[in-house]
């Protein structure tokens, strides 16, 4: 895992639209990067439409949202519609930046062993420095945790 002081990985993937999106797009804001094992699941929904309910929080307080995970642009294009999400999803396919922040791990799931992303979040600020790590967060507490952490209000 990576440790809080460190440089952000840099990444570049394609958004749900298909885009490439470079981490060095956003220098100069705080970047909210949360990685989640995959669309449509019932946990990640409930997380995504948290952020999305907490959107305008984020954007009030000049924070980005992103959330990757390594389902393709096109699974991501349906589920940002579906669930109206106004944030970024970043497909990685080749887990390229979920490897770089570490969250491909080992699961247990009802005694069966596998491997996955395990749900985490990264406050990365304005200078691409990683401030803050939230390891296997809870998908319906996330976004009102990094709101707290960052000392905004929903």
């Amino acid at each position: 895992m990576l440790e809080v002081g460190t440089k952000a990985p840099a990444f570049t993937l394609p958004d749900q639209n298909g885009e490439p999106v470079s981490l060095s797009d956003f220098a100069g804001k705080k970047v909210v990067l949360y990685f989640y094992p995959r669309d449509n699941t019932p946990g990640c929904t409930r997380q995504a439409c948290a952020f999305a309910g907490a959107y305008e929080a984020f954007e009030q307080a000049g924070v980005v949202v992103i959330g990757v995970s390594k389902d393709s642009a096109a699974s991501h294009q349906k589920f940002a519609a579906k669930h109206q999400l106004p944030f970024l999803l970043l497909s990685d396919p080749e887990r390229t930046a979920i490897q770089a922040y570490g969250v491909w791990q080992e699961k247990k799931n009802y005694g069966k062993v596998s491997m996955g992303v395990v749900r985490s979040t990264f406050i990365i600020n304005e200078d691409g420095i990683i401030e803050k790590i939230m390891p296997k967060v809870k998908p319906d507490t996330n976004a009102a945790d990094v709101l707290a952490y960052l000392g905004q209000e929903q």
